[in-house]
């Protein structure tokens, strides 16, 4: 009979040929396997903890820059399981780095937990807003956070029982919505010593990441003009209100003639107060978007362009900030492969019947036909890496990290199959156990692929080998220049 050899078998062997030659002592598989079931049981056996710290999370809903009681709960969390904390890191009061352990392999895990505003929603399956609250979950950052804590805690649990050697480090990371939180982090060198990053986002399926986001600019265009009673005397004043608009439909016109991956997004922030007065300040919020990175710096200063000719148009005067900008992301395939194999290890979500007619009440809701509520138990196959040239991906700050360490990622079902992103429906699975069950795939999901790194030498430096081909010569420089944190860009 012809003996079939597994590529992640084939991995493992190498590895410890290496390790033989290079005297780095390593578990042998069986003693990989067994770690990996306990971790499993470990993280499954901290369930009602970690699903009440998302919950709490989850109703703190704080945004980006904001989220100070969430950080700190996430700190102390870590404190206590006896990580070492550095609180403040890159300028940033809700980023934090929590570390433990000593040398060589250093594994990163990314944790977020802002929320987005106006998307405040109950944990019901139809749209009922929170009197006297704005912000939600929308993203499933609360489930995010958690999940990475509980996977930093494990494999500190395992290193300190020397089960495991190198270091393990939670990185904290505020305001990935739009704030670039990470940028600020990797700008200051915090990953410069971390051999491979381990990262997860919610979701409405189980998949290993592979296809590459959308390199992101994004800045709050103000235009300063004269005010003037508008009906007395419309003669006198000059309307920033006005310049914001013509603004707007020049970039509109101008998306005829960008590549068609191209997003623009904008939102009139201030506007004016009155109709009855000639509005003398308005602003309007923009985003543009593009699987490459170069194509955003061009089309952003096209942009900027279009605003001095509003301004000129208009004889009011213009100043611009730019809020954020993140890089594309880099996509690694010898991590992918490894990840997948853990994932399906793990295995999906499993509802109860109670679960199953939330899920359907909530699918009722969607404007379009919703896959199988059966979809959350399954684990999608590795796909091909993609460049997200299809522009079916959003932006995220994951994008500058990947350009400093080796990086890989994977989606949970913490919603409901077909539930989108940035939605009451994603808010409300998310103050449920369907959310925390997807949450717990993703924990131990993340908890092996860092034993893997831990225990498989040649893992780490084929990914290493491949980071670097992928990056080629590019010198890494941050998309939004050297300002420093916009902590403010939620006001």
């Amino acid at each position: 009979m012809r003996k079939i050899v597994t590529a992640s078998a084939l991995c493992l062997a190498t590895g410890l040929l290496f390790a033989q030659k290079s005297k780095v002592k390593v578990p042998a598989v069986s003693a990989v396997e067994t770690l990996k079931t306990q971790a499993i049981q470990d993280i499954q056996g901290g369930y009602d903890a970690y699903k009440n710290m998302a919950l709490q999370i989850w109703n703190f809903a704080e945004v980006g820059y904001k989220e100070v009681k969430s950080s700190a709960l996430h700190q102390q969390t870590l404190k206590d399981a006896g990580f070492d904390v550095q609180a403040g890191v890159a300028g940033i009061p809700t980023a934090f780095v929590a570390t433990y352990g000593t040398g060589k392999p250093v594994i990163g895990i990314l944790a977020e937990y802002d929320a987005l505003p106006g998307l405040a929603q109950t944990a019901s399956p139809e749209k009922n807003a929170i009197p006297g609250k704005d912000a939600g979950h929308g993203c499933g950052h609360h489930l995010f956070g958690t999940a990475s804590v509980a996977a930093g805690i494990e494999i500190k649990r395992l290193i300190e029982a020397k089960k495991l050697s190198g270091t393990i480090k939670v990185f904290g990371c505020p305001a990935e919505e739009g704030g670039s939180g990470k940028v600020y982090m990797v700008r200051e060198g915090l990953f410069n010593d971390v051999d491979v990053v381990v990262h997860w986002h919610p979701g409405n399926k189980n998949e290993i990441t592979m296809t590459s986001a959308l390199a992101n600019t994004s800045a709050k265009f103000r235009f300063h003009g004269l005010s003037a009673h508008a009906s007395a005397s419309p003669e006198r004043g000059r309307s920033a209100l006005d310049a914001v608009e013509a603004m707007d439909n020049m970039a509109n016109m101008m998306r005829e003639h960008v590549p068609q991956e191209t997003r623009i997004h904008y939102v009139i922030t201030n506007g004016g107060k009155a109709p009855n007065v000639v509005p003398d300040y308005a602003e309007v919020f923009y985003y543009v978007r593009h699987p490459k990175r170069e194509d955003v710096v061009s089309i952003f200063a096209r942009l900027v362009n279009i605003a001095k000719g509003a301004a000129l148009g208009t004889e009011t005067t213009m100043d611009y900030e730019i809020i954020g900008g993140t890089h594309d992301l880099l996509i690694n395939k010898t991590l992918g492969e490894a990840m997948q194999a853990d994932l399906e290890k793990v295995g999906g979500v499993t509802y109860t019947a109670e679960e199953i007619a939330f899920g359907k009440k909530l699918q009722s809701s969607f404007t379009f036909k919703a896959p199988a509520i059966d979809q959350a138990s399954k684990i999608e196959p590795f796909a091909k890496a993609s460049d997200g040239s299809d522009g079916g991906k959003g932006s995220t700050d994951v994008g500058d990290v990947s350009y400093a360490v080796p990086t890989v990622g994977m989606l949970a079902a913490t919603w409901i199959p077909g539930t989108p992103a940035h939605s009451w429906q994603a808010v409300a699975c998310g103050g449920t156990e369907i959310g925390t069950k997807g949450m717990m795939v993703a924990a131990k999901t993340m908890s092996l692929m860092a034993i893997d790194l831990f225990t498989n030498p040649t893992l780490v430096q084929k990914a290493k080998d491949e980071f670097k081909i992928a990056k080629g010569d590019y010198q890494y420089k941050a998309l939004l220049g050297d300002r420093k944190p916009a902590l403010n860009y939620r006001d």
